[in-house]
């Protein structure tokens, strides 16, 4: 240290140039880094999904998800396999451990998919993988809706001009667009008709595939591509292009089916051939009305600020030519809760800074001296910044407040050195010796260097816990471990190199006695005698801590638990979910009256809702499940809001609804994959058995204090129509199973038999039934199925049809069928409380054997995460002690320190209980941080008495221990005072956007500064007057000469 020391006063210049160029690069860096809410908490995960159309939910089971799941399962690094088998559509998740490469792990996944795609049934498409993408992958909900075009015409606008257009802003994954309606061609078949002209199904299909340039039907000579060739002239090649005549439903409906004894059948007779849309699988509201929804996707390594200007930028490009589509880009836009929440820990950052300076300069006096201090706190934090810029990080809140509540190790760093070097050189000038400017200088920061490496060491010892946390929690917290312990590094190296070179240039002919503050005497006079009074009666504060510390333990058990805190979002969404077998339009009608409710509450300005299923999208559900999607204005009440959303949701019985904000669905879903923040899973195989236990548990957990919504997730039985073939029946008539399902089929769901391709867009053409024959139960029961002997016979007639019950939905985790009971809990409730009954009411349901469940959701989250929390704070104790050993030589003196430690915290218990008796993660993390802080102050004022007896020879008593903690005073204060004024903003504040999980760690740290600052000022050196006799010839000299005694100034 003193070689650093030394070679920086030598080369201050250099120093000071060097200093100059980091702060113009990470300036300029720092522009650039990307900025986002929070980091990217969602472990790497890989989706498969698998459409299989006309498939039940147990048969995209048993012929889709479980093969896909047998090939998948063992993939290297895969930690938990999720999947749902809905009707229609398999999706697999699977979940990879932190820190798998996710590109890798994509092309691993794909391999083995590829190995079992041809195992599937061929009626299924083959798998896709879905985009990667990030834990808040949703960046942007877009409205669109029109008075002008109809919703095919704004479903084709949208998918071959905003999607695309979309798709290439930078750091776009996935545009899904719900609701859509895609144009195509429809030839719907009325059986009747087709028995009127002797005319079969088949000869519809085939007659309609053989039109196209691309058929679809592989029986069919329309399957093969008709090439155009080439002739070639004596002096020229001409390309001959085959143009396709058929470019409406008009030139469709004249296609001649068959001439038979001079009249010719067209497509027109028997069918009606239109421009329609398929089957709908999902929709779209809009502000009261049918219309697209599109969810804008980022990748993982996406910037959510830059990807939202990005979308915005094209949306403005486009709206010119869009005339008559009105085009709602706010209806969900996290980038403006990132923007009000940096803007807010901003904020209270540049105000905290304010008053650090204010505070510095109070102390400090000398304009110099404050300058020193003032520069070497940006410098610390602008090379923090500039290393978590090369590592790639992001700017977000947790890195931010990381900063701040660094801000007070950072600023100590910079005050001791420059206020030890001004002590020093104020009694080098008051006794008259002659030493060189640069020895006292290097002198005087060695003197405290020793000192404070170990109390940063210490701090960083602190910390470490943190360090060793998992999934969702560590995600969120090891960026503000890793800004404060950069911070700190950066800060100890900077008042080893920047501090020394800027004193040796500014403090040479500064007058330094005549510009001591006019605070510290007084402080020093009042402490002295407050102090003194103290070291002849120590008993007096021995008892006032020991009744701070009886408060804080009759609180702790009062202290209730929770995870994380809600965040104070502006979006809303709503999980709106009707009994399963709900109809399509059914579901509009509810969601639209509900729009209507929702925007007649001040201050919401939009609502957006996707219902059901989107092509290749996350949501894998029935069209009984939606989503609304509301905004609310940032000028009015946000808890008055809140509760009049909530109150119109309430009035909606028999459905299943929440209010939540975008990132606590997010932070279960990740936790659980569930949408509740506590979950009970039960697993086994039998889905009738499964509802039972999970009906049972429901049961044993209502009237559970605190816990609402409770309910068994909607994983039930819903109507449906089976069609089995009677053999002999259908023989009779020439039929196979096979034939009835392929016609029937057709009829009832509809088949693309080809493809009409006009300026570079693909159209689908389809025969299906018409409505009027696949509207009811009667009606499929009389279908008309084509015999080979070209009669028609009904499908009553060759089968039986009937409605039986079917599950809406399979779910399964690691290959096991699964069913969730879950609930949240009410506002203002701790968290632990609530799960602790739940755990124990739970204890008291029987399950057989096979089947079993366990407790998931964020107390559980929780629980895991406190386990290795408290295991490694243990070790960061055991290295704490061993830190303070070595610095003390002495084993009563680090016991001693140690052991005043924890009654550091009680302030940050008791604040936190004044301030909602809520202790979330921040609030854990805010104690460690008080830890650290009272390490340090603690180290440094044990080391200083040492250096007053050891160097300056000053007996052992209480005069030591006065002039000793009259030295340090002004250090503690600066360092309390800067530390509590940088977090005032935050606590003043309040529980405001961007200061959620920053809010309770600022409420525990400025509690625990009181304490932990009272502490060092009257109880250490009470103490280290009892035991720390004879301790300080321990010591050994490891750097440079002992300094000179001289009389104090």
């Amino acid at each position: 240290m003193r070689w650093i020391v030394g070679t920086s006063l030598r080369f201050r210049f250099i120093i000071i140039a060097i200093a100059a160029a980091m702060v113009f690069f990470g300036i300029d860096r720092l522009r650039h880094m990307p900025i986002d809410v929070f980091p990217e908490f969602a472990p790497p995960m890989v989706e498969i999904q698998t459409p299989c159309l006309g498939l039940t939910p147990e048969e995209v089971e048993d012929l889709v998800t479980i093969p896909l799941e047998e090939a998948l399962a063992g993939v290297d690094g895969l930690d938990v396999m999720r999947s749902k088998s809905v009707p229609q559509l398999s999706a697999i998740k699977l979940i990879f451990e932190p820190g798998t490469d996710l590109l890798r792990a994509r092309q691993v996944v794909q391999e083995r998919v590829d190995m079992v795609t041809p195992s599937i049934p061929s009626w299924a498409s083959p798998p896709v993988m879905v985009p990667p993408l990030s834990a808040t992958s949703r960046t942007m909900k877009i409205g669109i809706s029109s008075q002008e075009h109809s919703v095919i015409d704004l479903s084709m606008i949208a998918y071959w001009k905003i999607r695309q257009a979309l798709l290439g802003v930078e750091g776009v994954a996935n545009v899904a667009i719900w609701g859509e309606r895609l144009e195509m061609l429809q030839v719907q078949v009325d059986p009747k008709r087709l028995a009127e002209r002797g005319l079969t199904l088949e000869q519809v299909m085939k007659t309609t595939a053989d039109a196209m340039d691309s058929g679809l039907l592989p029986w069919s000579d329309g399957a093969v591509v008709g090439t155009g060739g080439f002739i070639d002239t004596p002096n020229q090649r001409l390309h001959i292009r085959h143009v396709l005549p058929i470019v409406s439903a008009e030139t469709l409906a004249e296609l001649p089916i068959v001439n038979r004894d001079g009249e010719t059948f067209r497509l027109g007779d028997v069918a009606e051939v239109l421009v329609e849309h398929q089957p709908m699988i999902g929709d779209g509201i809009i502000n009261d009305d049918i219309g697209l929804l599109l969810i804008v996707e980022k990748f993982p390594w996406a910037n959510t600020l830059d990807v939202t200007h990005g979308v915005e930028e094209v949306l403005a490009r486009l709206r010119p030519g869009l005339p008559g589509v009105e085009i709602d880009h706010e209806i969900f836009r996290p980038a403006t809760f990132i923007e009000i929440s940096i803007d807010n820990l901003t904020t209270a950052l540049m105000i905290g800074c304010v008053l650090v300076i204010l505070i510095l300069g109070a102390f400090l006096w000398e304009w110099r001296v404050a300058l020193i201090s003032i520069v070497a706190i940006p410098l610390s934090l602008m090379a923090a910044g500039i290393v978590l810029y090369w590592q790639g990080a992001t700017i977000n809140t947790m890195v931010l407040a990381g900063m701040v509540i660094a801000l007070g190790a950072v600023v100590d760093d910079a005050i001791i050195d420059i206020e030890n070097i001004t002590r020093r050189l104020r009694q080098r000038r008051a006794s008259g010796e002659v030493i060189s400017l640069g020895r006292i200088i290097l002198d005087a920061s060695v003197e405290v260097r020793t000192a404070i490496v170990f109390a940063s060491l210490i701090e960083v010892a602190a910390l470490m816990p943190v360090f060793f946390m998992e999934g969702l929690s560590g995600a969120f917290f090891k960026p503000l471990a890793g800004a404060y312990v950069l911070a700190i590094l950066a800060s100890m190296i900077v008042a080893m190199t920047v501090t020394p070179a800027l004193a040796m240039i500014l403090l040479r002919n500064a007058p330094l006695k005549r510009r001591q503050s006019p605070l510290i005497k007084p402080l020093q006079a009042g402490y002295q005698a407050v102090l003194g009074g103290i070291l002849r009666v120590p008993v007096t504060a021995y008892a006032t801590f020991g009744v701070v510390v009886l408060a804080g333990a009759l609180i702790i058990p009062q202290l209730g638990q929770s995870l994380l805190p809600s965040f104070k979002e502006r979006d809303f969404l709503m999980h709106w979910l009707t009994k399963p077998g709900t109809s399509w339009p059914e579901m509009n009608r509810i969601t639209i009256q509900s729009s209507h409710e929702l925007r007649a509450i001040p201050g919401v300005r939009n609502f957006g809702a996707h219902i059901g299923q989107a092509l290749i999208m996350d949501e894998v559900v029935g069209i009984y499940f939606g989503e609304n999607w509301i905004s609310i204005d940032p000028s009015v009440d946000y808890d008055e809001t809140v509760a009049k959303i909530q109150e119109v949701v309430d009035g909606y019985p028999g459905l299943y609804r929440d209010v939540l904000t975008y990132l606590k669905e997010r932070i279960r879903e990740v936790l659980t994959g569930s949408h509740e923040a506590i979950t009970v899973r039960i697993f086994g195989n039998d889905l009738h058995k499964l509802r039972e236990h999970a009906e049972a548990v429901e049961h044993a957990l209502e009237g559970t204090p605190g816990l609402k919504e409770l309910h068994v997730s909607l994983q039930t039985e819903q109507p449906q129509i089976d069609v089995e073939v009677d053999l002999e029946k259908a023989e009779q008539y020439g039929l196979k199973p096979g034939d009835v399902r392929r016609a029937a089929g057709v009829l009832v769901a509809g088949i693309e038999v080809g493809d009409i391709f006009r300026g570079g867009k693909a159209y689908d053409v389809q025969v299906w039934g018409t409505p009027e024959v696949r509207n009811s139960l009667t009606d499929i029961e009389n279908l008309l199925l084509d015999t080979p002997t070209g009669e028609q016979v009904r499908l009553k007639d060759v089968a039986r049809v009937e409605i039986r019950a079917t599950p809406n939905v399979v779910k399964r985790e690691d290959m096991q069928r699964r069913i969730d009971v879950g609930g949240n809990v009410e506002e203002g409730v701790a968290l632990s409380k609530v799960a602790k009954e739940v755990a124990e009411r739970l204890n008291s349901v029987e399950f057989e054997t096979g089947y079993f469940p366990v407790l998931l959701g964020e107390y559980a989250e929780r629980q895991k995460v406190e386990y290795r929390l408290y295991t490694f704070t243990l070790v960061a104790m055991i290295i704490i002690m061993l830190l303070l050993h070595t610095s003390f030589k002495s084993w009563k003196l680090a016991t001693m320190a140690f052991l005043t430690f924890p009654v550091a915290l009680v302030g940050g218990i008791i604040a936190a209980y004044m301030a909602g008796g809520i202790i979330s993660l921040g609030s854990l993390v805010g104690f460690l941080t008080v830890l650290g802080i009272a390490a340090r102050n603690g180290i440094m004022m044990i080391s200083h008495f040492q250096n007053l007896e050891l160097y300056e020879h000053e007996t052992f008593g209480p005069d030591l221990i006065l002039r000793g903690a009259r030295e340090r005073l002004a250090p503690i204060l600066m360092t309390a005072l800067t530390t509590g004024l940088a977090l005032t903003p935050l606590v003043v504040a309040g529980n405001i956007a961007g200061h959620e999980i920053e809010y309770p760690m600022a409420v525990v740290i400025v509690g625990g500064l009181v304490t932990s600052t009272l502490l060092n000022l009257f109880v250490i050196p009470a103490l280290y007057l009892r035991f720390g006799r004879g301790t300080a010839y321990a010591l050994e000299r490891t750097d440079g000469e002992p300094i000179t005694q001289v009389n104090p100034a």
